[in-house]
């Protein structure tokens, strides 16, 4: 069974940063369109920035000039560097990764074959 490994959540007040990173196989990760959502709690989940095989990237309009998704090749590992939280970023964020190249990102959960297991972030006032 295909294993993402995220790691970065946590607990932080309005304003603070974190940076959320997911490492992920080298076959499945090679070329492949990633992305990140978030549930937070009653609500549907969401897509939040992704990366199509280009290098190309896509945000919610929520997210837009406070979060930046890279993804390091070398390393197999995606990243979301997230700024100037917000009390409604609070959410578990999954990493997702397509599994084939694409151009041009999509936020359709089910475009995406493998998950990580989530990692929580909470803000507070």
């Amino acid at each position: 069974q295909v294993q993402l490994v995220e790691s970065g959540g946590g607990s932080v007040q309005a304003g603070g940063h974190l940076r959320l990173s997911c490492i992920a196989p080298g076959d499945i990760y090679k070329g492949s369109c990633m992305a990140w959502f978030r549930q937070g709690s009653g609500k549907k989940r969401e897509g939040v920035a992704g990366i199509d095989s280009y290098g190309v990237t896509r945000y919610a309009d929520s997210v837009k000039d406070r979060f930046t998704i890279t993804r390091d090749n070398a390393k197999n590992t995606l990243y979301l560097q997230m700024n100037s939280l917000k009390p409604e970023d609070t959410a578990m964020y999954y990493c997702a990764v397509m599994g084939t190249s694409c151009t041009g990102v999509t936020f359709t959960w089910d475009a995406y074959r493998y998950w990580g297991q989530g990692t929580q972030v909470t803000v507070s006032e």
